[in-house]
């Protein structure tokens, strides 16, 4: 996970490592990220057909290193191109607590709530430092969003939710997902906090990469099929 404080050798060994692997990549023609060390490969990736790239974002709303990042994945989604669908995905881990929030994000979006709920959600609970600790709780605290209360605590007991839930921690499972926040490209690439990667900002570098590689290639496919 990010926000974990490294030694300031391990920072000073990364930086280098990664400005080594750029002038790499400008002189001889290289890649400016290695699989294995910035991002991962997902074993037995299956292929997502479409002619746009889906970027997945593994969160929980009582991770604090979750809370830090989304300003940064939040600014970076405005300036996403049309390509690229980003999706967000609670997970649970086998916490009863991290389900209650997954479950109240999968809620809010089936009742397509604003998308301003979700920051003010991070807000209330890691700046306003108030925790909600049922369903009954978390169902007023979404009133302000346009929700009814009652249809919302019924939405986030029924199937469809549970249904969800489900299909995520499977999602989590094959993917690898071990740690939050992470993302995943095309269903192919993981990335996720490293001491090789010491910033948000280094870690959307690194999606990006991924993305305009997996664009290209899907381009260079669908040309071929003319």
């Amino acid at each position: 996970m990010l926000g974990r404080k490294y030694p300031l050798a391990a920072l000073l060994g990364a930086t280098l490592m990664l400005f080594s692997g750029t002038v790499q990549a400008q002189g001889q023609g290289m890649v400016p990220y290695q699989e294995g060390l910035h991002y991962f490969k997902i074993d037995n990736a299956k292929a997502i057909p479409g002619d746009t790239v889906e970027v997945m974002e593994f969160f929980s709303y009582l991770c604090s290193h979750c809370s830090t990042f989304e300003p940064y994945v939040n600014s970076w989604e405005q300036r996403i191109p049309d390509y690229i669908d980003f999706q967000r995905i609670p997970v649970v881990f086998g916490r009863a607590s991290w389900e209650l929030y997954a479950r109240a994000f999968i809620t809010a979006e089936i009742m397509n709530l604003p998308a301003s709920s979700h920051m003010a959600m991070m807000d209330r609970l890691w700046k306003e430092r108030k925790i909600m600790r049922s369903l009954s709780d978390i169902a007023d605290f979404y009133v302000q969003f346009g929700a009814d209360k009652q249809k919302f605590l019924s939405t986030a007991q029924s199937f469809a939710v549970d249904g969800r839930i489900r299909r995520d921690e499977q999602l989590v499972r094959d993917l690898g997902i071990t740690g939050t926040p992470s993302m995943v490209v095309a269903g192919k690439y993981r990335v996720s906090g490293s001491s090789a990667l010491p910033s948000f900002d280094a870690l959307l570098d690194v999606v990006n990469y991924l993305v305009e590689m997996e664009y290209e290639q899907q381009k260079s496919v669908a040309g071929a099929a003319e």
